[in-house]
């Protein structure tokens, strides 16, 4: 598969792909919130409808094209297989589907207002970003951390060497005079239960190694976690330390919609996305992943999808953006001074940044509780406070001793851990029920 050319010839009269990250920032510039399903189809058709739906809501969005769980892991006789027998799929398997059926995909769909971003979470995607090569698909996700860890047993040398080669290899876009972008998946690790302040800083590293091995245009992923207040603190802290240490201007934040247990109920569900795009619209970052009412339940329609794009616009709409200074609006918070003690700890440890991120695990520099990878440290420990924010149980040997928001250290049990998982759902659940939830897909107060 690598021995193939990366640009087969095209019609002359094809639309060069826009910059994914310019085309954000410049929405983001007018006042504009960029939201974003994740969505993938196995089948060609329906995968073109569901970017048809999402470039006519009505708000400002980018097209996803989410891969499917065998190309994920690299099983691609499995994905041929299923191709052959008919079987579903629960993504877009970009590899083997051949090339022309992909063009045909986003032939009159994909163009300068609406650039399609490819999602995959593979720890070893070479043979997918051969194909975004050749297909010219110049935004994709992930990095050498959070594509590895919390998903498999991938080592995460492998991991490391696997994303400086893919990096470099998605800088020869630039020969057909086309701009990659990278988005780090590190502001997202576990989905919930990592303190802000990690997230962050793995976050921030992860663009840094994608800038080391050549990539100019970045965008850097925050999931939202428990509380807004903190969340607030950690997009400003790694907004803060873009300006300080990247060096690139070409970036900006995504947040994503909470990624754990979510709430079952219509409006709890609701009510938790209005708050993602607060979030957003409050500290200035300029996308929104969304997530829809069916995530406790099954993938999500394309109407599903759609409405919850519409319904992120609308409350982002409403929103007001947090005047510089306000309080974790310019990063000087605790979580800012955690996550620069991160940071600063794991850079100083080698140049290369890859080499670096290797030494900080087996180290525990850094340790993500409860991620169970060989890897991992497995000695930091968090805990969901009663006021609603993530704090370390126990720093294990993360360089934090004196400037982590700890709290009173205290042993995490099995119950205490179940608890935490459920917290989100059952705290916007229950105020749902008191109000009365409507089992129906209608817009519904943020």
């Amino acid at each position: 598969m690598s021995g193939l050319h990366p640009f087969p010839r095209r019609r002359a009269a094809e639309q060069r792909p826009v910059d994914f990250g310019a085309f954000v920032r410049a929405a983001g510039a007018e006042g504009r919130l960029v939201v974003q399903p994740r969505m993938g189809f196995g089948d060609p058709a329906l995968m073109r409808e569901g970017l048809l739906a999402t470039k006519a809501a009505d708000a400002t969005t980018v097209g996803t094209l989410t891969l499917d769980s065998y190309t994920r892991v690299g099983e691609l006789n499995a994905v041929e297989e299923a191709l052959r027998e008919g079987i579903k799929l629960n993504g877009y398997p970009v590899v083997n589907h051949p090339p022309a059926t992909t063009e045909a995909v986003l032939a009159g769909v994909r163009d300068a207002g609406f650039p399609v971003q490819v999602r995959h979470g593979s720890a070893t995607p070479i043979d997918i970003f051969w194909a975004l090569l050749r297909l010219r698909l110049n935004a994709t996700e992930g990095g050498p951390v959070s594509y590895c860890l919390p998903y498999g047993r991938t080592p995460l040398t492998d991991g490391v060497r696997n994303w400086e080669a893919c990096c470099e290899l998605y800088t020869r876009l630039r020969e057909s005079g086309i701009e990659p972008h990278l988005e780090t998946f590190g502001g997202c690790m576990m989905g919930q239960l990592c303190p802000p302040s990690q997230l962050v800083a793995i976050s921030f590293l992860e663009a840094m190694f994608f800038a080391q091995h050549g990539i100019r245009s970045l965008s850097l992923s925050y999931a939202q976690q428990t509380d807004m207040g903190q969340d607030r603190e950690a997009v400003g802290a790694l907004r803060r330390l873009c300006r300080e240490l990247l060096p690139t201007d070409n970036w900006h934040i995504v947040i994503y919609a909470y990624m754990g247990v979510y709430p079952e109920t219509y409006r709890g569900a609701h009510h938790l996305l209005g708050q993602a795009a607060r979030l957003a619209v409050t500290t200035g970052a300029h996308r929104l992943i969304v997530k829809t009412v069916a995530e406790a339940r099954r993938i999500p329609t394309v109407a599903e999808n759609v409405l919850a794009l519409e319904y992120a616009e609308a409350v982002a709409r409403r929103a007001q953006p947090l005047p510089y200074g306000a309080a974790g609006a310019e990063g000087d918070s605790p979580t800012y001074a955690e996550a620069r003690a991160l940071v600063d700890a794991v850079l100083d440890l080698d140049d290369d940044i890859g080499r670096a991120l290797l030494t900080a695990f087996r180290r525990g520099y850094l340790d993500v509780p409860y991620c169970v990878h060989p890897d991992n440290a497995g000695r930091a420990r968090s805990y969901i406070g009663s006021d609603g924010r993530l704090r370390w149980a126990d720093i294990g040997r993360l360089p934090l001793h004196g400037i982590a928001e700890q709290g009173t250290a205290k042993k995490i049990g099995s119950a205490d851990l179940l608890k935490d998982l459920f917290h989100v759902r059952r705290i916007y659940d229950e105020a749902a029920l008191e109000i009365g939830d409507k089992a129906g897909p209608q817009l519904l107060p943020g």
